[in-house]
């Protein structure tokens, strides 16, 4: 058995605007360095057997922080990176809707079947993350941080608590950064959800 506390990282300098950031490395704000301080102070006290993150730079820098605090090692590994958005990469909902309306109403009616234009299969991504986090929960007993991102983090959920995966966006409609999300997972059974979002203190 092994608990999975999965944080989406701090928040970076497109989350003021809500631009979609997938592949791209965008960096943390001062408030999501404060964010991943937080963590940090948190992950002290965790009761944590191993830090694990996206390889992505604003994953990598929150959970950083939180393994230094620990004094665990830091792992990563690509498949817990975020999905690929395509034409979407960088745009706001709104301009998406300017650019291409139709291929953004069709992913805004069903996500998981309609992925934004050349993006990644919302299908094939929960995929590779479920397989790292089974691959983690392997790995360690106990309780483990897994720092990601918003989007994977709520497909995972999807294919973890056996719902459909394009009732993401309406199941899980936020994800604020470093909230805790709490998994346990035992080999041969479905996920229980422990916690959801839940925050760990006020970044003023």
């Amino acid at each position: 058995m092994t608990d999975l506390v999965l944080v989406r990282h701090g928040e970076t300098v497109w989350h003021a605007e809500n631009r979609y950031a997938g592949l791209s490395d965008v960096e943390l704000t001062p408030r999501g360095h404060d964010q991943a301080a937080l963590l940090a102070g948190w992950a002290v006290g965790a009761g944590l057997d191993g830090i694990w993150a996206s390889t992505l730079g604003r994953a990598r820098v929150t959970a950083a922080a939180a393994a230094g605090k620990a004094g665990l090692d830091l792992r990563t590994d690509a498949r817990l990176r975020e999905l690929d958005f395509g034409q979407g990469e960088g745009l706001t909902s709104a301009e998406m809707a300017a650019r291409f309306p139709e291929a953004r109403a069709a992913f805004e009616s069903d996500p998981a079947a309609h992925p934004l234009p050349g993006g990644e299969d919302p299908r094939e991504a929960a995929e590779r993350f479920v397989a790292a986090l089974h691959d983690i929960a392997a790995a360690h007993e106990g309780r483990v941080l897994v720092v990601a991102h918003t989007t994977a983090i709520r497909l995972a959920l999807c294919r973890l608590i056996g719902v459909p995966l394009g009732e993401y966006r309406r199941l899980f409609p936020r994800l604020d950064n470093c909230a805790l999300t709490e998994l346990r997972l035992r080999e041969g059974r479905r996920a229980a959800l422990l916690q959801y979002n839940s925050p760990i203190g006020a970044v003023r």
